[in-house]
């Protein structure tokens, strides 16, 4: 039995920024690309979490992706304490690197650092999501050990950040009758739906909450269902996913029989 080759990191690289390019395709979900951009940044750049903060139509950060639920609820603790190395960078327009979360570095945001440090990482760098002077938000990157990002990781990290602003960008060309704001502002629509069937889902089968998300990521994509109206439909309980491992998959297409002659 022939196997294919390992993909070496050249083409693993290639293959994220095509897929994050892409963002001409039917049903496009704001919410599943962000989580997309996090487990690419993971695979790619070698870090242990990632956060994703967006402008919303205010013009105000908020909480659009995470790789774990743990980095949700720091980023979180970020916005709500008004305090961090993503606000900065937003701010400032510039990267933020902290290659010591318990050292001097830390001292613009203690209460961050703290929190950060008690959630077990060590160091965290902040990219600013742009394109030239338009910037709508800032991605973090969490290493568990204390220790700054190699100028080569950075320039990946920063390109992964800005081909990613380049897809949100041209998701609004593309609909003429809307612009980002609004785009984002349903997407923040879709995270309390998404939220709301996590929760459910992880207190009807007594999953952790990161696994709730993956269950019903994959169902989506395994049935060919938008991640959000998916949610909604477990909110409504309209579907009832069935718990991991239980061997139950989404329903089968219908099969299609070829038109009597």
């Amino acid at each position: 039995m022939e196997t294919s080759p390992p993909r070496g990191p050249e083409r693993r690289v290639a293959e994220a920024f095509i897929a994050l390019a892409d963002t001409l395709v039917t049903g496009f979900d704001i919410i599943d690309f962000m989580h997309g951009l996090a487990e690419r940044c993971m695979d790619l750049l070698g870090v242990d979490a990632v956060g994703l903060l967006v402008t919303d139509q205010r013009g105000r950060l908020q909480l659009m992706g995470a790789s774990s639920e743990q980095t949700r609820l720091l980023e979180l603790f970020q916005l709500q304490n008004d305090q961090g190395p993503c606000l900065v960078c937003f701010r400032s327009g510039r990267p933020v690197h902290c290659a010591d979360l318990t050292g001097p570095q830390a001292g613009a945001w203690p209460r961050f650092a703290e929190q950060a440090h008690l959630a077990g990482f060590g160091a965290v760098s902040a990219l600013p999501m742009r394109l030239r002077e338009q910037i709508i938000g800032a991605m973090n990157l969490f290493r568990i050990q204390p220790g700054g990002l190699d100028a080569d990781t950075a320039a990946l990290a920063q390109a992964l950040a800005d081909i990613a602003t380049i897809g949100l960008l041209q998701e609004r060309a593309i609909r003429e009758s809307q612009v980002l704001s609004e785009q984002l502002q349903h997407a923040l629509n879709s995270r309390v739906v998404i939220e709301q069937a996590k929760g459910m889902l992880s207190e009807r089968h007594a999953l952790p909450m990161d696994e709730a998300f993956t269950v019903l990521r994959s169902y989506a994509r395994s049935s060919h269902q938008n991640l959000t109206d998916l949610a909604q439909s477990v909110v409504t309980r309209t579907t009832d996913l069935p718990p991991p491992g239980s061997g139950q998959g989404p329903p089968a297409p219908p099969e299609e029989h070829p038109p009597e002659s």
